[in-house]
């Protein structure tokens, strides 16, 4: 008899025990996720991209038969620096952007693309924004922002940063510095806001065209601190996630209405590598890009794989409590029918 009430005793306190700590994990779990509800939502958002990006596809990439244009750009003159017949709602103004050590110390074959792009827009204003006309712009324009602006790990994170400024408050085309143009970006001026399709997903903001104060372009610019972290703690997904192309192509995914926020379709305008399309000669000496750009890469092409992987080892772990629990209880009803 004492036995036995010993063993149910040990068995309600095992029981008690378990349900106790089934308690403490779900409150700790539901405190977790609420403390750190942004960082899960933002951290959401960058994983989610590649199935969110394709979605009304049809509407925001460029093409003959929904928006009446040549992405070939064949049928337009090389020269023609206007969208005419159609109004231009982009502003005839060009932006190139050269900080940090490229401020004064440009690279030979940055002197003929940047010129090629002012020889092929007579008429049109020319900016090369470097340090400190960058930093008094963003200080005047963006004072909100200036302390994060100045703060960021890497000059690229800067630079991509200003490009969204300098779109927003003045509208026109930004461009990278290895961008050769080898003809006008006029026809494209009657849309609002124009990129180039990236691979695997989204778009590359090395190259944008914007009306000004764009709507999407001040999502862009507004949700700079709130995806500003160390991603990872690798430098291309800081990069990437806080200001770079990933970061943007989320912003745009999750607009309301995507239809004038245009995209030229890839691969024929993608500007992966050394490059030729029909508006550029890209020379892709990009020189940011660090070890981890390929491990960032695969995990994107390897997304559903993780994500089966993360999934399978929760439960392998449920499955295995359940059985330890379940051992326990018919040990008790053992030790208790033996008695």
């Amino acid at each position: 008899m004492i036995k036995e009430r010993a063993s149910t005793v040990f068995g309600d306190s095992v029981e008690k025990r378990a349900r106790t700590f089934f308690w403490l994990t779900v409150v700790s779990f539901a405190s977790a996720v609420f403390l750190f509800r942004h960082l899960l939502y933002t951290s959401w958002t960058l994983a989610a991209l590649p199935a969110y990006w394709p979605i009304h596809r049809d509407s925001f990439i460029l093409s003959q038969e929904r928006d009446n244009f040549d992405v070939t750009f064949s049928n337009y003159s090389i020269n023609q620096v206007s969208a005419a017949p159609y109004e231009d709602v982009v502003p005839p103004i060009l932006h190139h952007i050269a900080l940090g050590k490229h401020s004064t110390n440009w690279r030979t074959e940055w002197k003929e693309t940047v010129q090629s792009c002012v020889d092929m827009h007579p008429g049109w204003e020319a900016n090369i924004w470097t340090d400190d006309k960058a930093s008094k712009f963003v200080e005047e324009k963006f004072p909100d922002l200036k302390e994060m602006w100045d703060s960021y790990t890497y000059p690229v994170e800067r630079i991509d940063a200003l490009r969204y400024m300098l779109l927003y408050e003045y509208g026109g085309v930004v461009l990278d510095m290895d961008l050769k143009c080898t003809r006008a970006l006029g026809p494209l001026r009657r849309f609002d806001f124009v990129a180039p399709e990236a691979h695997p997903v989204g778009f590359s903001v090395g190259f944008m065209m914007s009306s000004r104060r764009n709507q999407f372009i001040g999502d862009v610019v507004k949700n700079l601190a709130t995806y500003n972290k160390h991603w990872l703690g690798l430098p291309y997904a800081t990069v990437m996630f806080s200001t770079g192309c990933h970061y943007a192509s989320v912003i745009h995914a999750f607009e309301s209405d995507r239809s004038d926020l245009k995209i030229l379709p890839g691969p024929l305008h993608s500007l992966n590598g050394r490059v030729t399309t029909p508006i550029f000669e890209h020379l892709g000496s990009s020189s940011w890009h660090s070890y981890d750009a390929r491990f960032i890469t695969s995990l994107g092409r390897r997304l559903h794989q993780i994500v089966f992987f993360c999934v399978g080892v929760v439960l392998a772990l449920f499955v295995r409590r359940r059985m330890m629990l379940r051992r326990v209880w018919w040990n008790f009803k053992g030790d208790r029918s033996s008695v």
